[in-house]
């Protein structure tokens, strides 16, 4: 239902402001008319969560990190949104903040407030700022999720870092290729072509030739069809089954596989660890870790988890039962278990993955950028064979 902002006179002449929720404009003057209030100007807010300007994660994350800063120093939620409603000069995430201090001036939870704006915030942090208002440690849950996202940030700026020269050589690679078939290649027709009615041309030079000739004839219609095909399978990803499916695959996926498996058991950890050591209480804590492994097939097994700890299981018990949940891990988990010591374990358990990760990363980011420049020497010599060998046999130097 929308939200109106208002400003009105009471009985005795003061100036009030406030929000109401209702249907339509003639309902909010209603309502205003039986707290007898005479309507000064009346506004629709904008649709709750649709903020057109993208807000870049590190914002968010600063954003939350002098929240908690505020708040722990014995500043009131209220007066700390103020304070940051006026201090960021971001204006998609001034929005935001301005709406969440009107909510909460209504009486809604700083959670509630933030979840009609999960596309800025994200599932993972209202639920852990939901859950810290629950258990009363709202402030660490604050800092707890914008050290997340500097963490998550931190890896996707090492990654791309490392991966700009591969892919900066893949592209000038893939131009180079492109523009032999379509534009050198052709030329050579005619000089081979006595050669071919002879039949003396070697085989990889026929070809190259029919590969240049079908670029050159379809190349258009084929960049068509897959940015078409593209279109339709971006759009299929974001569908529950599309969404699913990609993360079955990220998991299966040979090298890098491993790598996003680590993240992911990593993020659940953290997350569980913390709730756990915080008073939280398991199932509440796994449903708020499930959403924070970032993918569905591991949030599955959590949710089966959760359903037979309720039966009376342990933790590791269906964990075990995932074919992506590591053997150590799993081991480590049921030890910590039967020890009381469940969430100092896994905490050092999302550190070490962590370490992990980044090592594996690093090793497959260098392994790449010579696989790459093989892969270029190979297909570069595999042009000029093809293109020396019928010049070779003109000449008489060959046969």
């Amino acid at each position: 239902m929308p939200h109106f902002d208002y400003i009105a006179r009471d009985a005795g002449g003061n100036r009030v402001t406030g929000t109401i929720e209702a249907a339509s404009r003639q309902e909010v003057l209603a309502q205003m008319a039986g707290r007898s209030l005479f309507p000064v100007e009346v506004d629709a807010q904008k649709a709750p969560g649709v903020i057109r300007r993208r807000i870049p994660a590190s914002m968010l994350a600063t954003t939350l990190s002098q929240m908690s800063d505020l708040l722990q120093g014995g500043v009131p939620l209220l007066r700390t949104l103020e304070i940051l409603r006026r201090q960021i000069s971001h204006v998609g995430m001034r929005e935001v903040i301005a709406d969440l201090h009107r909510q909460v001036e209504d009486g809604t939870s700083l959670a509630a407030a933030m979840q009609r704006h999960q596309r800025v915030f994200g599932q993972i942090t209202v639920s852990m700022v939901e859950a810290g208002g629950e258990g009363g440690f709202l402030e660490e849950s604050l800092g707890r999720v914008a050290g997340f996202i500097e963490m998550q940030e931190d890896l996707k700026g090492r990654t791309i870092g490392a991966l700009v020269y591969p892919v900066a050589l893949a592209g000038i690679f893939m131009a180079v290729v492109i523009g032999l078939l379509v534009f050198f290649v052709p030329r050579f027709e005619s000089i081979f072509a006595i050669m071919r009615e002879r039949g003396d041309l070697p085989l990889l030079t026929e070809c190259l030739l029919a590969t240049s000739r079908f670029a050159w004839k379809w190349g258009l219609w084929i960049a068509l069809v897959l940015a078409l095909l593209g279109a339709a399978m971006a759009k299929w990803l974001k569908t529950d089954q599309g969404r699913t499916w990609l993360d079955l695959t990220k998991l299966r996926l040979p090298v890098v596989g491993r790598i996003f498996r680590n993240l992911a058991i990593a993020r659940f950890c953290r997350v569980l660890g913390m709730l756990l050591a915080h008073g939280v209480p398991i199932l509440r804590a796994l449903q708020i870790s499930s959403e924070a492994a970032g993918n569905r097939v591991l949030a599955s097994a959590v949710v089966e988890a959760t359903e037979n700890i309720s039966a009376g299981q342990t933790l590791a018990q269906p964990l075990s039962r995932c074919e992506h949940f590591p053997e150590t891990i799993v081991e480590m988990i049921a030890v910590a278990e039967e020890s009381a010591r469940l969430d100092r374990v896994l905490i050092d358990i999302a550190d070490s993955l962590h370490r992990r990760t980044f090592r594996h990363l690093d090793l497959a980011v260098r392994l790449l950028e010579p696989a790459m420049l093989v892969m270029i020497a190979g297909v570069v010599l595999l042009l000029a064979i093809a293109l020396l060998l019928p010049m070779f046999k003109m000449s008489g130097t060959i046969g």
